[in-house]
């Protein structure tokens, strides 16, 4: 397996490939990555080159856009979870200082009638960048396709039946999000865009960041930074999968660091893909990775509950 900077690199295409040996290789490889670094770089995985081109150019013209045009696209009641969240807003649990950010967040559309519709938020429409709405909604869908996949390669590695996480993610409460780390004008008061954290959901797909910045703390405590190649994305595990598998496959802390102050000057953008399951998935640790080495690390609660206490905890939520 080839590294980018110490992340093991997968191709997804083996695991669609038909080929049963490809695609046990394939669940090894990703198991594997998951238990000893929590990231891995994907390539074949399915969402489009174009497709990524395009919200790229979305993100970036509605970032553009005045502040007083981006502000009427913040809800406060939504608590971040849809539309335009300002600069300053979020914090990483157990840092009072804000990330240095703004960003946008496009939900879940249900269009099958399951009455989970019922739950989430209408996603907020831009109207002074036209194609945002429709090209959010597609590269949405495609996003969770390939989650999807990587999911079910997951449930193998983990002795579960190949389906066990369609069904609790489908309409699932997954979140994708764009970030703008503006170019820094001052001194900063702290060298971090993003201070470290975890994520909260199961697993996140990330589109190539405009620009270096994001580096995760290894097992040694070393913070390496991670690069995708183009033709990548990065997914890691959330704080969800690490508790569902009572710490067997890990939630790596990351964060974002500020460039060389040549770079000041420039933006950052970054579009997440946060994979998250309805609300009533119960995140109990399975049975099979609850062993004496291994004893039981977390009470029972649901995905719903769990994102409620993190959304909290990070400022989103009063």
């Amino acid at each position: 397996m080839a590294t980018t900077h110490s992340i093991p690199s997968v191709d997804l295409a083996d695991f669609v490939s038909g080929d049963p040996a490809r695609k046990a290789a394939f669940v090894q490889q990703l198991g594997k990555a998951y238990e000893d670094v929590g990231f891995v770089a994907v390539k074949n995985h399915g969402i489009p080159d174009e497709l990524i081109a395009d919200l790229y150019k979305n993100v970036q013209q509605f970032f553009q856009l005045p502040y007083e045009v981006k502000h009427k696209y913040e809800i406060p009641e939504l608590a971040g979870q849809r539309g335009y969240t300002s600069f300053g807003k979020e914090h990483a649990k157990g840092y009072e200082a804000p990330d240095l950010k703004e960003f946008f967040q496009f939900g879940q559309t249900v269009e099958d009638n399951d009455p989970i519709g019922k739950e989430y938020p209408e996603n907020v429409v831009v109207e002074e960048v036209p194609a945002f709405t429709p090209t959010f909604g597609k590269a949405y869908r495609s996003f969770e396709k390939s989650g999807k996949y990587l999911l079910q390669a997951i449930a193998i590695y983990l002795g579960l039946d190949e389906h066990y996480f369609d069904d609790k993610i489908h309409n699932g409460n997954s979140i994708l999000r764009a970030i703008h780390y503006p170019p820094i004008t001052s001194e900063p008061k702290s060298s971090i865009r993003a201070e470290q954290h975890e994520d909260i959901n199961l697993i996140t797909l990330l589109v190539g960041a405009s620009a270096d910045g994001l580096q995760i703390l290894d097992k040694q405590n070393n913070w390496v930074p991670v690069t995708s190649l183009p033709e990548q994305i990065v997914v890691n595990v959330g704080d969800m999968l690490q508790r569902l598998t009572n710490n067997r496959l890990k939630s790596t802390t990351h964060r974002v660091v500020n460039p060389p102050r040549e770079m000041w000057g420039s933006s950052r953008y970054s579009i997440p893909f946060f994979l998250h399951p309805k609300s009533a998935m119960k995140l109990d640790a399975l049975e099979s990775c609850i062993t004496a080495e291994n004893p039981l690390a977390y009470e029972p609660i649901t995905a719903g509950e769990y994102l409620d206490e993190r959304l909290r905890e990070i400022g989103l939520k009063k």
